[in-house]
C-alpha cells in the first residue's frame, strides 16, 4: 500500500501565527509516521470574497481549480482552525466556498479524510471555532471528519523553545490525534 498523501493547512497567513506553529508540528508528526506531507499556505492561493456575481461574469478563480485539484489529489487534509469571534476566519471560510464550486472532475470534500486542530491565546484553546468548521465541512460539504480534535489553549505558553508542546498531556493527544487520521486516511484509501 501507498504511503498517505496528507495536506497540512492552517486558517490563518499572518506571521508568527499560532495555528501556523501548530500546522508544522502536526506535518511534523505526519512526517515521522511516514506520511507523504504537503504543507499548504492559502498566501500562495489569494481569492476574491466569494460572490455569485463574480462568479457568473468571471468563472471560478484560477487559485480555486488549483486547490480543489490539490485537494483531490491527496487522501487527507488536516485544517488548523483560527477561532475568530467564536467562528472560523473569514480567509479559510471563502477559501472552501470557493472551492465547493469547481466543477472539475473530482470531488474535493468526498472520499477524503479531514481532521482538525486549534491553537489560541483563550482558555477554550479554539474550540468553539472548530465546532463551527466541523460543521461547515460535514454537514455543507459532506467530507469525513475524523472525531478527534486538538485544542490548545494559552498558547502563548503551549510550545516549547523546539516549537513542540510543552505540556505532555496535550503532546499525548497530538499523537492520538495523528495516529487516528493517518489510520483513517488509509482506510479511505483503500476504497
Amino acid at each position: 500500500m501507498r504511503t498517505p498523501k496528507i495536506i497540512v493547512c492552517s486558517g490563518s497567513v499572518r506571521s508568527g501565527s499560532h495555528n501556523g506553529k501548530l500546522a508544522a508540528l502536526i506535518a511534523k508528526r505526519l512526517s515521522i509516521l511516514d506520511a507523504n506531507v504537503t504543507r499548504l499556505s492559502l498566501r500562495d492561493y489569494p481569492l476574491p470574497v466569494y460572490d455569485g456575481d463574480l462568479e457568473e461574469s468571471d468563472g471560478v478563480p484560477e487559485n480555486a481549480k488549483r486547490l480543489q485539484r490539490l485537494f483531490v489529489g491527496h487522501d487527507g487534509i488536516f485544517l488548523a482552525c483560527p477561532e475568530y469571534n467564536a467562528g472560523i476566519t473569514p480567509l479559510l471560510k471563502n477559501t472552501l466556498d470557493w472551492i465547493s464550486r469547481v466543477k472539475e472532475p473530482g470531488e474535493p470534500f468526498r472520499h477524503r479524510v479531514f481532521a482538525l486542530g486549534a491553537a489560541s491565546p483563550g482558555g477554550f484553546g479554539g474550540m468553539r471555532g472548530l465546532i463551527g468548521m466541523r460543521t461547515i465541512l460535514e454537514v455543507g460539504l459532506g467530507a469525513t471528519v475524523i472525531p478527534q480534535m486538538v485544542s490548545i489553549p494559552k498558547v502563548s505558553s503551549a510550545f516549547d523553545d523546539k516549537d513542540e508542546l510543552a505540556e505532555e498531556r496535550l503532546s499525548g493527544q497530538l499523537d492520538k490525534l495523528v495516529e487516528a487520521f493517518l489510520r483513517a486516511a488509509k482506510l479511505e484509501m483503500s476504497r
